[in-house]
C-alpha cells in the first residue's frame, strides 16, 4: 500500500488527484493542513510519497510551493492535471433563503468570484481547504452556512449541493507535481521512459546570460515549457529559475544539461519524469 500525503482533507483537490494518479493502486491518504507538513512527513518516512499542487491555469504558480519544493530535497517522479469543477454545499435542511456565510480555500473563493458577485448576500469567508470546510460545516452543524468545494466532497459529507459547476472559468486545471526520497525515485519511475524534467539555478549577473541558456535548449532540441522566477532573500536583483523542459530523447536531454552547468549557478535538478 502507498501512503500519501496531501494538504488538504479526504475529497479535497489533493485526495481526488492522488486517487486519480495511483488508480487501481492500494493508498492511504496522509492529511496536511500545510504544504509543510507534506514535506515533513516524508522526512520523517522516505517510504511517504507527496503530492503538491504546484500551479493553476487561472491562479498560476504557487510561488512558496517551489521554494519548498526546492528545500526539502525530495525528487519529483510525476504529475498529474486535474479538471477543477466547484459546487457550494450546505446542511440538508438549508437553502438560499437561510445561508449568510461561504467558507472555503481562497483560491477556491477566486476561482468562484464571478458566481459570488451574483450572491452579494453571501459573506465570503477564507478557510484552509475546500474539503476541510464541508467536512466543518457537516461535523458541527453550522446551520446558515455553506462551502465551495468538489460536489463529491459534498457528498461524501452528506452535504446538499444548490449548486454545481459554479466555477467561473470551465477550462480550469490545476497542475500536481508527485515526489519522493531520492532513494526511492526509481522505484516510482523509469528514467528511460520520463520526457520531461524540472529544474532551478541562479545565474550570473551578466548580459545575455538567459539567453544563452535558452540557446542551449534550443539546440539540443529540449523544449522549454515554462519559467518562473523567484527572488533570492538577500541578494539583490538576484534570482532562482525554476524552468520545465520536455525531450523525446534521454541521451540529447542529459547532453543538454552538461551544456548548461558551466553557465548557471547552483543547478538541480528537481525531478525527471513522465509528463502528461
Amino acid at each position: 500500500m502507498r501512503r500519501i500525503a496531501i494538504q488538504g482533507e479526504i475529497g479535497s483537490f489533493h485526495d481526488i488527484a492522488a486517487h486519480q494518479y495511483f488508480e487501481g493502486e492500494q493508498i492511504q491518504i496522509i492529511c496536511c493542513s500545510t504544504f509543510e507538513q507534506v514535506y515533513d512527513n516524508i522526512r520523517r518516512d522516505p517510504t511517504v510519497i507527496g503530492m503538491a499542487a504546484i500551479e493553476n491555469t487561472i491562479a498560476g504558480s504557487l510561488l512558496h510551493n517551489y521554494e519548498l519544493l526546492r528545500d526539502s530535497g525530495t525528487t519529483v517522479v510525476g504529475e498529474h492535471k486535474l479538471h477543477i469543477e466547484h459546487c457550494i454545499c450546505c446542511l440538508p435542511e438549508d437553502d438560499w433563503t437561510t445561508i449568510r456565510e461561504v467558507h472555503s480555500h481562497p483560491v477556491a473563493l477566486m476561482q468562484c468570484r464571478n458566481y459570488l458577485a451574483l450572491h452579494p448576500e453571501l459573506k465570503a469567508v477564507e478557510a484552509e481547504d475546500t474539503a476541510g470546510s464541508a467536512q466543518y460545516i457537516a461535523e458541527h452543524q453550522c446551520k446558515g452556512w455553506a462551502a465551495i468545494c468538489n460536489s463529491s466532497a459534498a457528498r461524501l459529507y452528506g452535504l446538499k449541493v444548490l449548486e454545481d459547476s459554479i466555477e467561473d472559468n470551465k477550462h480550469n486545471f490545476t497542475r500536481f507535481l508527485v515526489c519522493c526520497a531520492p532513494q526511492k525515485a526509481d522505484l516510482l519511475r523509469s528514467l528511460e521512459k520520463t520526457d520531461k524534467a524540472s529544474l532551478v539555478f541562479s545565474l550570473p549577473h551578466e548580459q545575455g546570460s538567459l539567453s544563452m541558456v535558452l540557446s542551449i535548449l534550443s539546440f539540443y532540441k529540449v523544449n522549454l515549457t515554462k519559467i518562473q522566477s523567484l527572488p533570492i532573500i538577500g541578494h539583490e536583483w538576484e534570482y532562482l529559475f525554476y524552468v520545465d523542459v520536455t525531450y523525446d530523447n534521454l541521451t540529447r536531454y542529459r547532453q543538454s544539461i552538461d551544456a548548461l552547468i558551466p553557465l548557471t549557478k547552483d543547478m538541480r535538478i528537481l525531478g525527471e519524469y513522465k509528463g502528461v
